[in-house]
């Protein structure tokens, strides 16, 4: 696998918990690439959780904060990124998210909804579903997408093991 990626990053994209970080985590291992969380480095560069800095400044600042961050980390190699589930809004970011294989992360809104309801630091959680439908034609976009249903919700491991066994089928081998 490794060879036909030749180092390409791996960006995942979804709405709020869909389980990008923990399936980015595993997919990150699996193909020994390093694993990156936008959000969890925005937070370490703004020293604040995402939740504060909605919050105190608003969600234009974040998406800035966002965009600079996701600069600087397409310009990594052999990297799976986890990206907040609104990146895809920023036309700037896709230009960005383009120069690697792009994954979303399909998962149903019941599922969305319990695990949301089940942290209460999700900015903008109560408007899930409206976000979601303003969202979808944008993440529909996306290389491969991976759905998750209601009623066979797949463990992290098994969701990495499908976006590696889709890989090929988006690019073809340079040998």
């Amino acid at each position: 696998m490794s060879n036909l990626l030749q180092g390409l990053n791996i960006y995942l994209i979804g709405m709020m918990g869909s389980g990008k970080t923990t399936v980015g985590n595993h997919l990150a291992q699996s193909l020994d690439y390093r694993f990156i969380d936008t959000d969890q480095t925005i937070e370490a560069i703004a020293k604040q959780p995402v939740s504060a800095i909605f919050e105190q400044s608003g969600e234009a600042c974040f998406r800035e904060l966002e965009t600079k961050v996701l600069a600087e980390l397409s310009v990594y190699t052999r990297s799976v990124v986890a990206t907040g589930g609104g990146i895809i809004q920023e036309q700037m970011n896709w230009s960005y998210l383009k120069h690697g294989l792009i994954v979303w992360l399909n998962v149903d809104l019941e599922i969305l909804k319990k695990r949301v309801a089940e942290d209460a630091t999700r900015p903008l959680a109560e408007k899930l579903e409206s976000l979601l439908e303003t969202r979808r034609p944008l993440y529909a976009q996306a290389d491969i997408e991976i759905a998750v249903k209601s009623g066979s919700e797949p463990n992290p491991e098994e969701l990495a093991a499908q976006i590696i066994a889709m890989i090929p089928t988006v690019l073809k081998s340079q040998v």
